[in-house]
């Protein structure tokens, strides 16, 4: 039987056999993926850390009306926006974040309206989470119930197949801001979401004060270990690159990634059950959509996993590390990779 120390070596050839096989990894993308240094600024980081050029209002906090340059166009809001629609996934938790509750919201699939972890950061808002307007699915919401709700700002991104077809009904209903979306962009729509309801300055220092935690938590980290990103949904298991939700959180801390997973073109990369050891790491942050965990720990190659036999592999909420890409979920991957990691 192969010792730890050597299965450690086999695995980490085999996952860099294989993943240059499954995704072109190169030399660049894998140099590319690197964790920036203390001293870097915002340009060294995968995720971009300020406001799309050419995009916002330039309007002082507070002061409407104001007019946004977004990604559906531009979008005049004559007041300061009081019920407001969101349609996006992680849009709730940007808004909540900066202390606004919407009227009403949409789901992913599979997932709750309102996920738990936004009742758990913001017990306050219980009762209003609750009032919270159902108005259909992310990717085809309810026009006619979104109407009725009369919001004076819709909220949307453009990551959907017919982000301009949804943007012109939306449009027509009520001033309507879009975001670009994906988990890469999380953090410059923050921004512009901050921009549209007038708080931008609020979102900055919530992004500041979130980089110098992360960028702390990570310089008590030792070993350089690395962390891999595995998410099981419906009949699609994939592991997140550098260019991911989490994948960002990671590099605001300074973590090192599997070989694997330094790819930095796409969020994800899916893998077969037989190619699990794509997942493989240090440490292991899986989540299953649904919550039934055996979908992965029941596969037949996972007890080969060395964070799995190290005791490093730790279930996570799959809504905070893979589904919301809000700046509250930000803050909860943070805390998973603190308690475990931390030194």
């Amino acid at each position: 039987m192969l010792n730890i120390e050597t299965r450690r070596i086999v695995a980490s050839a085999s996952v860099l056999i294989a993943a240059l096989a499954l995704a072109g990894c190169s030399a660049e993308a894998s140099a590319g993926a690197a964790a920036p240094t203390a001293s870097a600024d915002a340009s060294d980081y995968v995720t971009p850390r300020t406001m799309p050029e050419g995009k916002g209002s330039g309007a002082a906090d507070g002061v409407f009306p104001r007019t946004v340059v977004h990604f559906g166009g531009e979008t005049a809001i004559n007041t300061e926006p009081q019920n407001i629609v969101v349609i996006s996934t992680g849009q709730a938790d940007a808004l909540l974040t900066l202390g606004i509750v919407p009227t009403g919201s949409t789901s992913g699939d599979g997932a709750e309206m309102v996920p738990p972890y936004l009742y758990d950061a913001f017990p306050a808002e219980e009762a209003a989470l609750d009032a919270v307007t159902y108005v259909g699915s992310r990717v085809e919401p309810d026009v006619e119930t979104i109407a009725n709700l009369a919001p004076d700002l819709i909220l949307m991104n453009n990551a959907g197949k017919d982000a301009a077809a949804l943007y012109a009904s939306l449009s027509a209903v009520a001033p309507t801001v879009a975001t670009q979306g994906t988990g890469l962009y999380w953090k410059q729509d923050f921004l512009l979401l901050a921009d549209a309801v007038g708080r931008t300055a609020q979102a900055q220092q919530w992004l500041d004060d979130y980089h110098a935690d992360a960028l702390a938590f990570g310089e008590t980290v030792e070993g350089a270990p690395t962390v891999s990103f595995l998410r099981k949904n419906a009949d699609r298991t994939r592991v997140f690159g550098v260019a991911s939700f989490s994948g960002s959180v990671a590099e605001d801390s300074g973590l090192a990634r599997p070989e694997s997973q330094q790819f930095v073109d796409d969020t994800s990369v899916d893998i077969s059950a037989e190619q699990l050891d794509l997942a493989d790491g240090d440490w292991i942050f899986y989540g299953v959509q649904g919550g039934d965990d055996a979908e992965l720990t029941g596969l037949p190659l996972w007890p080969t996993l060395v964070a799995v036999d190290d005791g490093q592999a730790v279930s996570v909420d799959d809504d905070v590390f893979y589904l919301n890409v809000g700046p509250t979920a930000a803050r909860g991957v943070l805390a998973d990779l603190e308690t475990s990691l931390g030194g």
